[in-house]
This record gives structure tokens, C-alpha cells and sequence, in this order.
């Protein structure tokens, strides 16, 4: 426990400096005075030292780092953009040596004597090692790794009752739910079972497709603290010399990471959630190689219909959609005031249609900007989801500058027939209205024949008065009076969602009919 208070006094030292830095951008002299206001780059400058100070502190806050990237309803743009570049810079005897756990676990199966260093993590180390005579990897939890995450998760945990108290109501919605977050998320990367099931199914998922490659998994070397997977080798996707002499582009391979990554979210329902450029590589034969599924998740059937709902009304600009489907994702609370938030999110897509190049980044930015006065929260799913659209489209417009994300998500769609084309969209909803007007119709017959004999015994008048009470005026000017208004009234309500204009034109139907049996009789 002494461990424990030290750690968080440490933490709260590190940190101490930034809080007051947010505090003085409230009131300039922390009690006194107006807000400060400070450009971009004093914001950057501030989320480097943040940055580095996460990355200096250990494994457990390069993840709550790279987690509160993709959380814009804690933290600012100019904030995510820069905690995005923890990239797992770890050296190798961070949190113990991992080779004393591969000479524990597997020092009779592997030729110990080849062991050489790949990659290094927060979590884990990457080695390489002859297995059988061909040379496999082996991807090893940090010995002491798991006791310093659960430690400074308790840390963070400890802090956000503090944090809360400088955040604003927004905020603190968000950070009641951030610590419990972090650690689902970090427990994931920790169950390399986990991760084995993952990288196999989704191996066996994109076996039909032949320009994607996910690495062989080794059962029965691994462990709870072993992943032991074939070895892939490729180029950088990122390298500028990454596509030379192969047949594949820049701009091809973009669009298949897209579609290959929107197909195993929407369709497989499990994927893998760090697309950055250290897990995508191009092989020799111009194939994507794809690795590290530490950071990966399943998908309920359920959340996988939510999130086609969502994407369907953010491609029709469906607003009561939207807001059903923000709600059904845990996004918007249920007793959300509706109305308000659907001219919000009006006003979110007008400012879509503003603007020149609309992209994935820019929709999450604005619909998170726009939504900052409703208490909203990020699930883990869908913080991945957002991680993996951001991250990807990165990597797509960095090979292609010109790559429009949108455009292959919006053909994706229409091809899995996840929504409709244009004219597929208009005749769906014809058959809507069609069908919600199909009761009304089938009573008017019934209704008009009530009417009509109700006229004819006399049970049914409508007095009317002349205006300057002149003798000899029109007495049946009333119902045509009543007739062209209610017809004009059935016109408009034809632009009205719900289908009131049938009843009314049936009304507008009987005056007129009243009005000419007026006239017959006289």
C-alpha cells in the first residue's frame, strides 16, 4: 500500500504543473482575473510535455494516453491529435526482462540461442526465434508489467474525483465513466488468450480475400503470457519507398485498407483496432500485412445494427435516426431532450455542407463540438470504432492526399446493401408513406358513406351566416369556403412526415359534396 501513495504522490507532482496551466486558462490568476486566451501552438506545445510526461511514467499512462486520443468529449482536438503519437516507445527491460519468461515457458521447445529483439511495446516485447527449423515471433508479456498497470490504474482512479472538480459539467458526465473504460481496455491488451482468438478468427475471415495478410497463430506454444504467431516480414506501409516494383499503388491500397477494415467491423462483427502505420505493412507481393491485435474487439450483433443505423442517417442526413442511434449506442442518455438535440445536429450537418472536403476526423470533431452542451459518453466499442476510422483514414491520406475516405465508406454500404441507392432511398420511402396512409384510406370509404347518409337524413349541418347578413347571399358559401381550405390545408400537410393529409382531404371532399347538394336543393 506505501507503494501505492508514493506512485500517486509522484503522479500528482508530474501533473500538478498542467492542472494549474488549465486553471490559469480559466482565470489568469487562478482566483482573479478573465480567461486566458492561448493560439494553437501554446496548446501543442502544452500536449507534447503532457505527452512526453505519460510516456516517461510507464506503460499505464502511454494506454490512458492513447485511449483519451480518441475521446473528444474529454479532451480537445490540438490534445487527441498529439496523445495519438504514443506509439509504445518502450525500451526492453521496462517493467522486468521478457526473456526470463520465454526461458521459463518454452526453453525446451525453442532454440533459445537465435532469440533476437523486434519491437518493444508498453505491454509486451517482440522477438524472433528458430522453431522447427523456420523462425517464428513471439510476442512476450512484460514480466512485471500487469502489478504496475493494476497499481496505476488505482492511481488514475484515485485522481479522477480530483480532476472532476476542475472539469465542467460535460466533463465530468465523460470522467465518471473514463477510469472503468481505461481499464477494460487495458485488461483486453493483457489477455493474450484473448488477442490469439481474435488474430485467428479474423486470419480466417479475410482467408477468401488474396490481398490481405494476417499472421498464422501458434496454439500450442502460447500462452497466458506468450503469443506465438508466424513471422511476417514487409515494408512500412508509411515508407516512401514502400510500393516500389510492386504492382499494387498508394491510392489502391488505400482504398483496400478502408474496405477491408470497414468489412470487419460491419460485416464479421471483430477487428482490429490500431491501424496505425507500425501494425501495416506491404508485403514483397504487394499485399496488406496486418499486425499487433492487442488493441482488437468483438462486436454484439446488436451494437453492429446500431452502428449500420448510424451510418445509414448520417449518409441520408436522417436527424431522428441519428439521435435514435446515438441513443441506442449509449452515446446520448435515453431521456435526452430530443428536439434540441435534433437542431443541434441540423446545424451539424448544415456546417458538413459548408464545407469544401468533409472527412471522417472532421464529422467526429464537429458532432462532439456541437453535442458539448448534452451530458454524452464514448462506450469502449465505440471509441474503438472512432479510433479505427480516424487512424485509418490517416494512413489512407498519407499514401493518397487526394483519398476520399467517405466516398469508399459511402459505396461499401450500397454494395453490402447496408443502405439503399438514391432511387432505392425514394422508393422505400414512397412505400413508407404508402403504407402508413393504407388504414386511413381503407376507412374513408366507410366514413364518406357515414357522412354522406348522415347529410341526407339532416343529422349533419353546417350554419353559416352572411357576412353583412344581406338576403338572397349563397347560404351553401360556408362549406365551399370550408372545402378550399381544408383542400389547400391537404397540400401542405403532403410535406409532413405523417400522413394527416388523406383525412383531411376526405373532409375537404365532403364540404365540397355539401356545397353542390346545397345548390341542387336550391
Amino acid at each position: 500500500m506505501t507503494g501505492f501513495y508514493r506512485r500517486y504522490l509522484v503522479v500528482l507532482f508530474r501533473f500538478l504543473p498542467f492542472a494549474l496551466a488549465f486553471l490559469r486558462d480559466r482565470r489568469r490568476f487562478l482566483l482573479l482575473g478573465g480567461p486566458r486566451h492561448l493560439d494553437e501552438s501554446a496548446h501543442r506545445t502544452r500536449a507534447e510535455r503532457i505527452r512526453d510526461t505519460m510516456l516517461e511514467l510507464g506503460p499505464a499512462f502511454v494506454k490512458v494516453g492513447q485511449v483519451l486520443s480518441t475521446r473528444p468529449d474529454i479532451v480537445p482536438p490540438v490534445y487527441a491529435d498529439e496523445f495519438g503519437t504514443l506509439q509504445d516507445e518502450i525500451p526492453e527491460d521496462a517493467g522486468g526482462d521478457p526473456r526470463g519468461i520465454v526461458e521459463a515457458e518454452l526453453g525446451d521447445e525453442l532454440d533459445l540461442g537465435t532469440l533476437e529483439p523486434v519491437a518493444g511495446g508498453s505491454l509486451a516485447f517482440v522477438y524472433t526465434v528458430r522453431y522447427r527449423g523456420e523462425r517464428i515471433a513471439l510476442k512476450v508479456r512484460r514480466p512485471d508489467v500487469k502489478e504496475q498497470i493494476d497499481r496505476d490504474l488505482r492511481v488514475v482512479k484515485g485522481l479522477i474525483p480530483l480532476v472532476s472538480l476542475f472539469a465542467d459539467e460535460r466533463q465530468q458526465y465523460s470522467l465518471e465513466n473514463a477510469a472503468q473504460d481505461f481499464e477494460e481496455i487495458i485488461a483486453d491488451e493483457l489477455e493474450f488468450e484473448r488477442e490469439r482468438s481474435i488474430m485467428a478468427e479474423v486470419r480466417e475471415n479475410v482467408a477468401d480475400n488474396d490481398g490481405v495478410v494476417v499472421p498464422a497463430v501458434y496454439h500450442e506454444l502460447s500462452s497466458e503470457r506468450v503469443l506465438a504467431m508466424e513471422y511476417r516480414t514487409g515494408r512500412k506501409i508509411s515508407d516512401d519507398d514502400a510500393f516500389d516494383d510492386l504492382d499494387v499503388g498508394p491510392h489502391e491500397m488505400a482504398e483496400r485498407i478502408a474496405k477491408v477494415y470497414l468489412r470487419m467491423g460491419l460485416v464479421h462483427g471483430v477487428f482490429h483496432a490500431d491501424p496505425h502505420p507500425g501494425n501495416l505493412s506491404v508485403t514483397d507481393d504487394g499485399r496488406l500485412l496486418i499486425y499487433d491485435f492487442g488493441m482488437s474487439e468483438r462486436l454484439a450483433p446488436t451494437v453492429q445494427e446500431d452502428i449500420v443505423s448510424l451510418y445509414r442517417a448520417l449518409v441520408r442526413q436522417d436527424v431522428d435516426g441519428l439521435v435514435d442511434a446515438l441513443i441506442a449506442l449509449d452515446v446520448l442518455e435515453v431521456g435526452v431532450d430530443r428536439a434540441e438535440v435534433g437542431r443541434v445536429l441540423e446545424l451539424v450537418i448544415e456546417n458538413l455542407e459548408g464545407r469544401r472536403e468533409v472527412t471522417w476526423r472532421a464529422i467526429v470533431t464537429e458532432l462532439t463540438t456541437m453535442l458539448q452542451d448534452f451530458p454524452f459518453r464514448i462506450p469502449p466499442d465505440v471509441m474503438l470504432l472512432i479510433r479505427v476510422g480516424t487512424v485509418a483514414e490517416g494512413v489512407c491520406r498519407q499514401l493518397d492526399p487526394e483519398f476520399d475516405f467517405l466516398a469508399v465508406i459511402r459505396s461499401f454500404l450500397v454494395e453490402q446493401g447496408f443502405i439503399e441507392t438514391e432511387f432505392q432511398a425514394v422508393l422505400e420511402d414512397t412505400w413508407t408513406d404508402l403504407r402508413r396512409s393504407l388504414p386511413a384510406l381503407a376507412r374513408a370509404p366507410y366514413r364518406v358513406d357515414r357522412t354522406m347518409h348522415r347529410l341526407e337524413r339532416g343529422e349533419l349541418v353546417v350554419r353559416t351566416e352572411p357576412v353583412d347578413g344581406a338576403a338572397g347571399t349563397d347560404r351553401g358559401l360556408g362549406y365551399a369556403v370550408l372545402g378550399g381550405a381544408l383542400l389547400v390545408s391537404a397540400a401542405l400537410l403532403t410535406f409532413h412526415s405523417q400522413p394527416y393529409e388523406v383525412p383531411v382531404a376526405v373532409l375537404a371532399a365532403l364540404f365540397a359534396l355539401a356545397y353542390l347538394a346545397t345548390i341542387w336543393r336550391t
